[in-house]
């Protein structure tokens, strides 16, 4: 059984990464290119995100259990960041190391958003985003919070911007679809229909934008960096075999459990560059960080998933 869910799991990430692996030639032949790339990540985060996290919410009917089921999820969430900051507490130290800050940040925050969710999508379907969904507002809440705090925790000030914190699309997309969920509201089918067309697009723009990440990058230095195997082992192995734990010893099963494992495997969010970039951080190491601990994301994930059906 657990061979049997591994393979399923596992042909769901490669059909992803193949799609990954045209927006890596695409970026290579020229035909994709770096600025276009940028601004279709605009574009997904602005647009693409929230309407496949209102179209969850339109696609599960209403009912006692979903809704405990969802707050279970969004406690399954800060569980899972709560863990990851303790769990990558006594690594990347301070004063070390001049990039401690983008590695520390790469171990602790998943791509929930561009990863987690087109995944989920492919292993469960709408019910998968629907709990994946509580994973992206944790994600916000922490990232815009312990996360700043985190980038700049080598400057003077230390600050985080709670405006930035409530309005953003994670955020606000839930605040939109929770109602519609919660009150079983059926939307006209001329508004209905462009969302489910809008959501449709995330997993293959998601993906192809990966593969133009990940063919930047310098992965020649990497067996000379023994940090980005720290990355790799908090965030794709130690992190979710914990939360495995923690959740199976706290009774989650089922489609939630998967679902709050994907969650919780995936590789180091892409916010890791953009979060860099935007507090002055080496860019080139995040990408490599991203970019390798994604590729090899392939070879845990349907593991972790194929656990948790067990």
């Amino acid at each position: 059984m657990f061979i049997d869910n591994m393979l399923t799991a596992g042909t769901q990430v490669i059909i992803l990464y193949i799609i990954v692996f045209l927006g890596f030639i695409a970026e290579r032949l020229g035909v994709y290119a770096e600025k276009t790339a940028k601004a279709t990540t605009n574009f997904l985060f602005y647009f693409i995100t929230p309407a496949v996290i209102v179209n969850a919410f339109l696609s599960t009917q209403f009912s006692v259990e979903k809704a405990k089921s969802y707050g279970i999820a969004f406690l399954c969430g800060v569980a899972t960041h709560v863990g990851a900051i303790l769990i990558s507490a006594p690594f990347f130290r301070k004063g070390k190391h001049p990039d401690n800050a983008v590695y520390k940040y790469a171990s602790i925050y998943a791509n929930m958003g561009y990863m987690a969710l087109p995944l989920a999508e492919a292993v469960i379907g709408p019910e998968g985003v629907f709990y994946c969904s509580a994973g992206v507002i944790t994600f916000n809440i922490f990232s815009f919070t312990h996360g700043v705090w985190l980038m700049e925790s080598d400057s003077e000030e230390k600050k985080f911007n709670i405006k930035s914190l409530i309005l953003n699309p994670g955020v606000l997309s839930v605040m939109v679809g929770l109602p519609l969920f919660l009150f079983s509201v059926r939307l006209p089918l001329i508004v209905a229909k462009p969302i489910t067309y809008m959501a449709s697009m995330n997993t293959p723009l998601a993906m192809v934008i990966l593969g133009t990440y990940i063919s930047k990058a310098d992965f020649k230095t990497v067996f000379k960096d023994g940090r980005l195997f720290g990355v790799l082992a908090l965030k794709l192995v130690l992190v979710p075999l914990t939360m495995f734990a923690v959740f199976k010893l706290a009774g989650v099963s089922g489609a939630l459990l998967t679902a709050v494992l994907i969650s919780a495997s995936a590789p180091s969010a892409s916010n890791t560059v953009m979060f860099a970039a935007k507090y002055d951080k080496n860019t080139r190491t995040a990408s490599k960080v991203v970019s390798f601990v994604t590729f090899l994301s392939i070879l845990t994930m349907p593991v972790i998933i194929a656990l948790s059906k067990l």
